[in-house]
């Protein structure tokens, strides 16, 4: 019941709230953050708990008025998501305006792959859009299997009216998809600020340890691809904006796991530069620092159990959604007034094995709950 009541609303989101007026639409996504924001859920109480990390010096209310402004950026997302497949060619074209986009085109021309990586910032939807409608470029993405299926095929279905190849998140067939696919020159785009599995890379991020996707990096060690962070962000007006930023190289020195550490701090570092100057485009409603990870109970002395494998890895977070399918949290701002307590599922192009963030995987900017991958 509770699938179909999911699947229901947001059926009823891309029929109904894409025949809105635009301004009607924005009102109603503006009405649903604040009503959200001022419930206090979960997931805002965890987003207010990270703005701390990249606002340390704000005072109470300067931190409240920044996640009542995530809020509104976060249901902005989604507001233009549901509208996104009515939108024209011309109006996708000037909806976006990225800065630095020749670090992508010129490693197009030049025939090589190129991986996007991406944070959980603005609208990663459009921004592929625009990839697809103003360079022309198809590319492939990788998305999280939800829960009920048919929200997933909504998902992969949406994606793929907007041009993109959309592949499912099944371990290692994905990462070798994305390699042949970067091999031939073609373009990657995956979101990788998040990964609380035991496979993810620890980085320093805004000063605490978190863990983030080794995949792009080592897609980019493969394959020979470009890597590129990109940040995305709103200015207030109907356009997107954005950032395309120097390429993260290949250090020329280390073994495999060295070089996939220090690029994948590369990428934190990136990320870090484009959230502190826009934080409030930065959706990440779920825990993500490692001190924030609740720690696994001590088995009895002796036990079977008591030998932590894998499993058991330290700040591993205990109740972590199983990667191939991401249990939605409840999104406070996803629901319609009356219907609150309704979840949102992320459906993001969130990275694979290696790439993928843990349990992430609602649209890149485009959230299930929005926790992180409790956004997407």
């Amino acid at each position: 019941m509770r699938e179909r009541l999911v699947d229901g609303l947001y059926g009823l989101g891309w029929s109904a709230v894409k025949t809105l007026p635009e301004p009607a639409a924005r009102g109603l996504g503006r009405t649903i953050a604040d009503v959200a924001w001022r419930q206090r859920g979960k997931g805002v109480q965890r987003l207010e708990a990270n703005l701390v990390r990249v606002v340390p010096d704000a005072d109470q209310a300067r931190l409240r008025e920044l996640s009542r402004a995530v809020m509104r950026s976060y249901l902005r997302y989604w507001m233009e998501s549901f509208r996104l497949p009515a939108w024209s060619k011309d109006r996708i074209r000037g909806g976006f305006d990225p800065k630095d986009v020749h670090y992508l085109t010129d490693g197009m021309a030049a025939g090589r792959g190129v991986i996007l990586a991406l944070p959980h910032m603005g609208n990663y939807d459009l921004a592929g859009a625009w990839v697809t409608t103003k360079l022309e470029t198809p590319f492939t993405t990788v998305a999280e299997r939800l829960k009920p299926e048919t929200l997933y095929d909504r998902f992969v279905a949406y994606r793929e009216s907007l041009g993109m190849e959309v592949l499912p998140h099944t371990g290692g067939a994905a990462f070798g998809t994305l390699a042949r696919r970067l091999r031939a020159g073609g373009l990657v785009c995956l979101v990788a600020d998040r990964d609380l599995s035991a496979s993810g890379v620890e980085v320093d991020f805004f000063g605490e340890r978190t863990r983030m996707p080794a995949g792009p990096a080592m897609l980019a060690q493969q394959t020979g691809a470009l890597l590129l962070p990109v940040t995305l962000w709103y200015d207030g007006s109907p356009v997107m904006q954005g950032r395309v930023h120097p390429p993260v190289k290949v250090p020329d020195s280390g073994d495999r796991a060295a070089k996939t550490s220090a690029m994948t701090q590369e990428l934190a570092d990136a990320y870090a530069s484009g959230i502190a100057d826009h934080p409030e485009d930065w959706h990440m409603l779920q825990r993500l620092w490692l001190s924030d990870l609740e720690p696994r109970p001590e088995p009895p002395a002796g036990s079977a159990t008591a030998d932590p494998g894998p499993a058991a890895t330290p700040g591993r977070e205990t109740t972590a959604r199983p990667e191939a399918v991401p249990e939605p949290e409840v999104a406070p701002g996803a629901a319609a007034p009356g219907a609150a307590a309704t979840p949102l599922p992320e459906a993001t192009p969130d990275p694979v094995p290696g790439v993928s963030t843990d349990g992430a995987a609602g649209p890149a900017g485009g959230p299930p709950d929005p926790s992180g991958s409790e956004k997407t």
